[in-house]
């Protein structure tokens, strides 16, 4: 009797989930777009929001692979070794080293990319890392105009939902109740040990993704409430349910013209 109540709980957990948490991918489209999006990957469906968030756009994104959800693996976060050379992958492998992979077939590594809703991000190790500010300025010093840290610094706390609540009290740099979940991962004792040796070794204990970026921290990761949280959880999905944005998959553009 347990058995069948549990087996029961789960079959309506999982409607539930299909039903309100996962809409569904348009069939039929139309004839004529404002913006046409190639894939749907960790860029693609951020722009597939915010162009979308105007009425007046008609937005189509075409996505080579399937849903994320053909996958369930994808949700588990210790799962992501198995996701490459899935039908999430495009497979893609390196040309033969000389040098490294010697203990790989033919000297070749996996090179994995994402193809499905929320591309590479299905795929990654979800550590949430921004990069270092000099990068950004250095860029917008090479000619890259609203590339320097300053101009893209309000975009990642908007987009940003900081669940460690040190971090999101430093306005400065963090935020809560963006799309993107962020937070803190479990970690063993061994952790610990390494933060007080890296310490010794003169380091300092720092968030990387503040102000001062040369130290050392206890990764985040876009995970929410246990699960994997994607861009296309984040951005893709809760859009989908706008009129004006459509969603094709196993659509896999070769040509622009």
């Amino acid at each position: 009797m347990l058995g069948k109540l549990s087996l029961l709980i789960l079959i309506s957990a999982l409607l539930c989930y299909w039903m309100f948490t996962v809409p569904l991918v348009k069939v039929d489209l139309d004839e004529e777009y404002t913006y046409i999006i190639v894939g749907s990957g960790s860029s693609g469906s951020v722009i597939a929001n915010r162009l979308s968030e105007n009425e007046q756009n008609k937005v189509l994104v075409l996505e080579a692979g399937l849903e994320e959800t053909s996958n369930w693996m994808v949700d588990v976060p210790l799962a992501v070794p198995r996701l490459q050379q899935t039908n999430l992958d495009w497979e893609y492998k390196t040309v033969p080293q000389k040098h490294a992979c010697k203990a790989l077939n033919n000297q070749q590594s996996n090179w994995p990319r994402g193809k499905a809703l929320g591309g590479t991000s299905n795929l990654n190790y979800m550590l949430y890392v921004r990069g270092n500010k000099a990068d950004y300025n250095d860029w917008e010093r090479m000619g890259c105009d609203g590339w320097g840290y300053k101009d893209v610094l309000p975009y990642f706390k908007k987009s940003e939902d900081n669940q460690n609540q040190e971090f999101a009290s430093n306005m400065g740099h963090h935020s809560k109740n963006g799309p993107l979940t962020v937070s803190d991962i479990s970690v063993t004792s061994l952790a610990d040990t390494m933060m007080k040796a890296f310490q010794q070794l003169g380091y300092r204990i720092l968030d990387v993704n503040g102000k001062n970026q040369l130290g050392v921290m206890k990764v985040q990761a876009t995970i929410r409430k246990g699960q994997r949280w994607s861009t296309a959880k984040a951005f893709l999905r809760p859009a989908m349910s706008r009129k004006n944005l459509h969603v094709a998959t196993k659509a896999h553009v070769q040509k622009v013209y």
